[in-house]
C-alpha cells in the first residue's frame, strides 16, 4: 500500500499477514471470518484519478456529503484529492468543480496537500449563514474553509478562509516541511454554546487539538487553538509487555479517521495501527479504546532495506472486526423517534471491509455487523483499501431517496494499470441497512 494513502510502507505486509491469520484463528467461530460478510454494490463512480505529474499529483483521500435543503437532486460531494486539491461531483458522480492546492511559498517547501473534509452547517458568517467545507491542508499546516453555494449560479465553493491562518502543529515553514502536519479531520457544533469547532489530528504522531472557528472581516473564517490531547503511543499488553505498533523510525501510531456524534459529544477515533477510541469532543477527560485493531499488541521489526515491518507472533491480544489500518469513521444517524440510534461506521482498510457499531453509548458502542463495497460490474470496480468514508441517512432525490454511503477506492479500475489510481464509490444506503439488517 502506498505510502501516500494514508498508510506506511511497513503496515501493509504486517496487516496482511495477519489478517491470514485472523481469517484462520476466527474460522471456528461460526463463519464470522470477513469473508463471510454480506456485500453491496455502488451504483456509480468518480472519475478516475492519478497520483503522477500527468494526472495533478491527485490522490483520492476523504469524502463529504452536502444535501441541497432546497432542492436534494443537486446535492453534491465534496472530497479531498491531496496535492490535486478538492474535488466536487453530483450525484452522478460527474466532477462538477475542481480546486486546486495552495503552491508551495517556496521552492524547496511543501505543496498545499488536501487530506480530510467534512461539513459544517449554518456557520455565522460576517456577510450572513453559511454552510462550509472544511479541509486540512497537510503540506502548509492550516485549515481551509469553502462556502458551499450550491451551484445554481457560478461554482459550488466559495474560498472563504482568513487571511494569516495559523499554523496547527509547527512553529516555522522548516517544521512544516517535515510534514508533521495537519492530518484527520472532524468538525463539531457544541450544543450548549452554539460554537462551531474543529478537531485535527497530527501526522505520525498521537496528537490532536481542537480548534475553534471564528468569523472573520469579509465573510472569511478563522480559528484559534483551545487545547490539545495526546493519545497513547505505547501499551502494556496482559503479558506485562510494553508495545508499540511497528513503524519507521521516529513514527508514532497516527489518528486519521475521525468523526463527532452530534447528540453525546462523543469524539471517535482511529489510530490507524491501534483501534477506534472514544473521548470527549472538547478534548478533556480520559480517552477509552473502543475496540482494537486485529494486529495490536503484535511486534514486529523495520526493515531498512525493504522500508517494511516483519511481523513476529500473534499474542492473541487483538480485536475480532477491524484490521489496520483502520481509517475513515464516519456516523450513520437516525431521526424522529429513532433519534440517537443508528451506526459508527470503520473502514477496515487491513481486509477491505466496513465495521458497523452501534451508536448508543449504553449498549457499549456494540459491534453489529460488517459488509463490503464489492465490484458490481467488469466496469464498475468495488472499494479496496479505503481511505476515507462519508454516508447521509436522509434522501437525495431520486437517485438516492434511501441516503447515500460515499466510500473512497484506493485501486480504483484505470484505464491505465500502470498508473496508481483512486476515486469514491457512491453506494445507496438502502443497501447498506439491508446488509446489516
Amino acid at each position: 500500500m502506498a505510502a501516500s494513502r494514508g498508510s506506511r510502507p511497513g503496515t501493509a505486509v504486517l496487516a496482511a499477514a495477519l489478517a491470514v491469520l485472523g481469517a484462520v484463528a476466527s474460522a471456528p467461530a461460526a463463519g464470522a471470518e470477513s469473508g463471510a460478510l454480506p456485500e453491496v454494490t455502488p451504483r456509480a463512480e468518480t472519475p478516475v484519478l492519478y497520483d503522477d505529474a500527468e494526472g495533478g499529483d491527485a490522490d483520492a483521500d476523504d469524502p463529504a456529503i452536502w444535501r441541497n435543503p432546497a432542492d436534494p437532486d443537486r446535492s453534491l460531494v465534496v472530497a479531498t484529492a491531496k496535492q490535486g486539491g478538492l474535488r466536487v461531483y453530483d450525484l452522478d458522480a460527474k466532477e462538477v468543480q475542481s480546486i486546486p492546492a495552495p503552491p508551495a511559498p517556496g521552492p524547496d517547501d511543501a505543496p498545499g496537500r488536501f487530506n480530510n473534509v467534512d461539513l459544517v452547517h449554518g456557520f455565522g458568517l460576517s456577510s450572513g449563514g453559511a454552510d462550509l467545507a472544511v479541509t486540512s491542508d497537510r503540506g502548509s499546516d492550516k485549515l481551509r474553509f469553502y462556502r458551499v453555494d450550491g451551484g445554481r449560479s457560478g461554482a459550488p465553493l466559495t474560498d472563504v478562509t482568513a487571511d494569516g491562518a495559523p499554523r496547527i502543529f509547527s512553529s516555522s515553514q522548516d517544521e512544516v516541511n517535515e510534514q508533521r502536519t495537519a492530518y484527520g479531520l472532524a468538525t463539531w457544533k457544541d450544543k450548549a454554546s452554539g460554537r462551531s469547532y474543529a478537531l485535527v489530528s497530527q501526522r505520525e504522531r498521537t496528537t490532536l487539538a481542537l480548534l475553534e472557528l471564528k468569523a472573520a472581516e469579509g465573510g472569511k473564517v478563522g480559528y484559534e487553538k483551545v487545547r490539545e490531547l495526546k493519545l497513547p503511543d505505547t501499551f502494556r499488553l496482559p503479558n506485562g509487555k510494553d508495545w508499540s505498533p511497528c513503524a519507521e523510525p521516529g513514527e508514532k501510531p497516527q489518528v486519521e479517521g475521525m468523526v463527532v456524534d452530534p447528540e453525546s459529544g462523543t469524539l471517535h477515533a482511529g489510530q490507524e495501527d491501534v483501534g477506534i477510541w472514544r473521548l470527549k469532543a472538547d478534548l478533556t477527560g480520559k480517552p477509552v479504546l473502543q475496540d482494537k485493531v486485529r494486529e495490536y499488541g503484535v511486534p514486529g521489526t523495520y526493515d531498512e532495506g525493504t522500508e517494511e515491518c516483519v511481523p513476529g507472533d500473534d499474542p492473541g491480544y487483538g480485536g475480532e472486526h477491524v484490521a489496520a489500518d483502520v481509517e475513515g469513521l464516519t456516523l450513520l444517524t437516525e431521526d424522529g423517534e429513532d433519534k440517537g440510534d443508528g451506526y459508527l461506521l470503520a473502514s477496515s482498510q487491513g481486509d477491505d471491509t466496513f465495521a458497523a457499531y452501534d451508536r448508543e453509548e449504553s449498549d457499549g458502542h456494540e459491534y453489529e455487523g460488517g459488509f463490503r463495497v464489492a465490484a458490481a460490474s467488469g466496469e464498475l470496480d468495488g472499494s479496496e483499501e479505503c481511505d476515507g468514508a462519508a454516508v447521509l441517512n436522509e434522501p437525495l432525490g431520486k437517485r438516492y431517496p434511501h441516503g447515500l454511503l460515499v466510500v473512497q477506492d484506493g485501486h480504483a479500475t484505470p484505464e491505465d494499470g500502470e498508473r496508481a489510481a483512486t476515486g469514491f464509490k457512491f453506494v445507496d444506503l438502502g443497501d447498506v441497512l439491508k446488509a446489516l439488517d
